[in-house]
């Protein structure tokens, strides 16, 4: 860990840090604001940021440092989640695809091609109109179009991997093909799905807080960052506190994880790093 540490660059550091801080502001929402994320004062409604609302409040005087607390864990859960399941779908595929091969790879990866060639925000509506609004139908929506990417990465390097010699050595010593896969194989995916993964969560915090933006999020009061940005761009001319700090929290938070990947990247992979810098 240490060894990891000392390798990443200041960006990498400083977005891991940030990153931390991110998840344990939500984690203690209820104990860093005396507010609740639905607590209504219409007398201080649509408040500019100061001593008491360190964020402003909304149009109906909610405390907007408390939804955005409430919502870093709308934000993360649904990141972190629907990218850690299908890294688990997209493995399990892609690594029985690579090793098994022919027909029965081709005809996996035909539907992987089919599902792929399908414009991911539209998949994603498509499968919120079918399901109905709210938490659960953007969870599945996210994690039925996030699994196809993992699924063609895990492929490409099982194919790769299983020429190598300690998997033939372990053939030859009359190891079973399930053995083989997830005893020899799978293990040397770790640092790959790790890197995929801190490049993937952004992604699918990004298509949450679009889904939220064009009215297709959680349902009220509940809050997310994309929730809170799309409230806040009807009124952004005259209270533009209301767009800027939901908007901040989604950039910064994108920008971190993408720093994160590229240490994370430099450390499983310094061959790559040294090839890029040349």
């Amino acid at each position: 860990m240490r060894a990891m540490w000392s390798r990443f660059s200041l960006a990498a550091k400083l977005s891991a840090c940030f990153l931390a801080a991110i998840a344990l502001a939500a984690l203690f929402a209820p104990w860093l604001t005396p507010f609740s994320f639905e607590e209504q004062d219409t007398l201080n409604a649509l408040a500019a940021p100061d001593a008491t609302h360190w964020m402003g409040t909304d149009r109906l005087g909610r405390d907007l440092f408390s939804r955005m607390l409430y919502g870093a864990r709308v934000s993360l859960f649904l990141g972190v989640g629907t990218t850690l399941i299908a890294l688990v779908i997209g493995t399990v595929y892609g690594a029985i695809s690579g090793y098994i091969g022919g027909r029965i790879d081709n005809f996996l990866m035909r539907v992987v091609d089919v599902i792929f060639a399908l414009p991911d925000l539209l998949l994603i509506i498509l499968i919120m109109v079918v399901l109905g609004r709210g938490l659960t139908s953007i969870f599945l929506a996210l994690t039925m179009v996030s699994w196809v990417t993992v699924a063609r990465l895990v492929r490409g390097e099982v194919l790769r991997i299983k020429e190598f010699t300690f998997v033939e050595a372990a053939r030859a010593l009359g190891a079973g093909h399930r053995r083989i896969l997830f005893s020899e194989i799978v293990p040397n995916l770790w640092g790959v799905l790790i890197v995929t993964m801190t490049f993937r969560i952004p992604v699918a915090i990004l298509a949450e807080s679009t889904l939220s933006f064009i009215g297709l999020g959680i349902a009220p009061p509940f809050s997310s960052w994309g929730t809170l940005a799309n409230d806040g761009w009807t009124a952004i001319k005259f209270y533009p506190h209301l767009i800027v700090f939901p908007s901040l929290a989604i950039f910064l938070t994108i920008l971190a994880f993408n720093f994160l990947g590229e240490g994370l990247r430099d450390h499983f992979d310094p061959r790559k790093s040294s090839l890029e810098i040349n």
